[in-house]
């Protein structure tokens, strides 16, 4: 599979994905890396950070930044409603929750199902994406979490909660 992601394409696996919705789309993260799905709460803001970055919250002690992935996306207007969830992401040993629209199912994808992200997808960095998921006709954006967690955009958080 070739990307514009860089030197390290990311690599598209089979298995199970933890699908949710942002705005129109469904996405889905590798369900491994889910710790768990809490209702959105309020968060504690932190001064002089990125909009996307909307505060931490004290999960059983330990500070847990909060990202909205709608806001980072750029996928327009944001609502929090009685459907609006957090996703309790582990993914090398760092806690981070993902505010998203609502969690929609578990499915298991095979390799034939996912096919490679197409260069035209523009709402959102590719360097994200891992590839696309068919399930009977219905397409999945596979995000590439630990892509996205590790990347320069979220370093800030780093700075901010330490």
């Amino acid at each position: 599979m070739t990307t514009t992601a860089g030197p390290a394409a990311p690599t598209v696996t089979e298995g199970e994905y933890l699908t949710f919705v942002l705005g129109n789309e469904e996405y889905g993260i590798e369900i491994l890396k889910v710790q768990e799905i809490r209702g959105y709460d309020t968060v504690t803001k932190i001064a002089n950070t990125p909009g996307f970055i909307k505060g931490v919250i004290n999960l059983r002690g330990s500070i847990v930044p909060i990202i909205d992935l709608r806001i980072l996306f750029h996928l327009g207007e944001v609502e929090y409603n009685q459907f609006t969830v957090v996703i309790i992401l582990n993914v090398k040993n760092r806690i981070m929750g993902i505010v998203v629209d609502g969690v929609s199912d578990v499915i298991s994808l095979q390799a034939s199902q996912i096919s490679p992200v197409p260069d035209l997808v523009t709402t959102i960095s590719t360097k994200y994406l891992v590839g696309l998921g068919t399930v009977n006709d219905h397409m999945l954006i596979l995000v590439d979490i630990e892509q996205l967690m590790t990347s320069q955009e979220l370093a800030i958080i780093d700075h901010a909660v330490n």
